[in-house]
């Protein structure tokens, strides 16, 4: 008898396993090609850690105040991008994959709309999200493993729903294949460092991505509303008592993970274009959620840490084991982090800072 590994080799089965074997004959270490395109491989891990930070912020909200982990998130990122395809159509655009030409601030103002209908998609299902599968266990007392198996049925609920019925609702949207692309900027180089060409894509991504997080972070460090939830984070029953409403919290912080989830659509169709797709929020929601986790679930600077350090590892990763190792390598980063560290990099939860 024999077993047949990937690699083509034939083993003897005698019961043990030539780890060395392996090791030499299915994986090859590319040192040289991780230190030869270092800089490219940092812009463009920066750049996808940048959208996984704006997703990783909303499951780091519902966690910090709920205690929560919305599974359901990444289907509320892949409805963004629907959205804000719709919009775009609805603006005049035909999908075509061809680049359209309008000039900086037509292309600009294209953009800020297309955000916003992501956005506004995002959110309402966030709060729908909230209100019709959520605030029913609550009212019951509901265990949180119940929210758990619920928030992971809502996810193949929405994710089915653009599968099958939104087709038969429009015909020009969900199914089984992405969307024909709407590509309003074409990607241009605006500056090169050592080895990686900086284009205007980068640009928009990380830099808008970051503002969006550190406005999140003012918004919850500096503002009465931001007083509220973390008071609910911390006590929900005292800050009941002293006249926050703990429902009209937790729609607010559903609705402000939902709105970064569309910003964060948008951001991720602008890199992909065609990847907007009924399946294309769960790997990446998967790793927004990795993300949070890494830097500190209920964290938001965690959050934003947390996702970049993620792009960043598992860009070197695919360089270093090959492009289908990519996945694995931001997991096993992730269960090593939890193994030395569990409550992540940064540590405190919103729950426990100071009110």
């Amino acid at each position: 008898m024999t077993a047949i590994w990937p690699a083509g080799a034939v083993l003897p089965a005698t019961g043990s396993i030539d780890l060395t074997y392996l090791a030499d004959s299915s994986i090859d270490f590319n040192y040289e090609g991780v230190l030869d395109q270092f800089w490219r491989l940092t812009v463009d891990g920066l750049s996808y850690g940048a959208i996984y930070a704006l997703v990783a912020v909303g499951y780091t909200l519902v966690y910090g105040v709920l205690r929560l982990i919305n599974f359901a998130h990444s289907e509320v990122f892949m409805l963004g991008m629907f959205g804000q395809y719709v919009g775009l159509m609805l603006l005049g655009f035909a999908p075509s994959g061809d680049i359209y030409s309008q000039g900086v601030v037509l292309t600009v103002t294209y953009l800020a709309l297309a955000m916003v209908f992501g956005m506004a998609v995002s959110g309402a299902t966030a709060v729908g999200l909230e209100r019709v599968a959520y605030r029913p266990l609550r009212r019951r007392g509901a265990k949180p493993l119940v929210f758990l198996i619920t928030a992971i049925g809502m996810s193949f609920v929405l994710q089915e729903f653009v599968h099958f019925v939104l087709p038969k609702l429009w015909p020009d949207l969900g199914g089984t294949n992405a969307q024909q692309p709407i590509i309003l900027v074409e990607p241009t180089v605006q500056f090169s460092i050592g080895d990686a060409e900086i284009t205007n894509v980068t640009l928009v991504i990380v830099v808008a991505a970051v503002v969006l997080a550190v406005l999140a972070e003012l918004l919850i460090n500096r503002t009465k509303f931001g007083r509220g939830i973390r008071a609910v984070a911390q006590d929900p029953d005292t800050a009941t008592l002293m006249g926050v409403s703990r429902e009209r919290v937790i729609m607010l912080t559903f609705l402000i993970g939902g709105l970064l989830a569309g910003a964060a659509a948008m951001l991720y169709a602008l890199k992909i274009p065609n990847g907007i797709i009924y399946s294309g929020g769960f790997v990446l929601g998967i790793k927004a959620f990795a993300a949070a986790v890494l830097g500190g679930i209920g964290n938001l600077r965690g959050a934003l840490l947390g996702g970049l350090l993620l792009g960043l590892v598992e860009n070197y990763g695919q360089m270093l084991l090959g492009t289908e190792w990519r996945d694995v390598v931001a997991f096993v980063v992730l269960v090593a982090v939890l193994f030395f560290r569990p409550t992540g990099i940064l540590g405190e939860s919103l729950g426990k800072a100071r009110v």
